[in-house]
């Protein structure tokens, strides 16, 4: 079950991390409402790349899952933070991050 969990998380993370790094329109959009640069935007799309490959990895090595674990609450939390209060966007908007916050949550435990 964890395991699922982890590909779950992980597939998840790494389409947002794709949409990132390759600035799909939609995406652009609402990282200008976060008030970020541009460039963060990619610097998190590949963060989020390597997080989703090492917590594949973490279904044969049990460090990989809690590096990539913490690295996930702390994006989390960050888009947590980027969609309520840079944002002012409804909660609605933050449920993918706090259900992968969640995910992350369980599958270090």
């Amino acid at each position: 079950m964890i395991t699922i969990m982890q590909v779950i998380l992980a597939v998840f993370i790494l389409v947002g991390g794709l949409i990132k790094l390759f600035r799909i329109p939609f995406q652009v959009e609402h990282w200008r409402h976060y008030q970020y640069p541009l460039w963060f935007m990619s610097v998190i799309g590949l963060i989020e790349v390597i997080g989703a490959i090492g917590m594949i990895g973490g279904i044969w090595n049990q460090y990989l899952v809690l590096g990539s674990g913490v690295l996930f609450i702390i994006l989390m939390m960050g888009a947590i933070h980027a969609h309520i209060f840079r944002a002012q966007q409804p909660i609605v908007m933050i449920i993918p991050a706090i259900i992968c916050l969640i995910l992350s949550i369980i599958v270090m435990i």
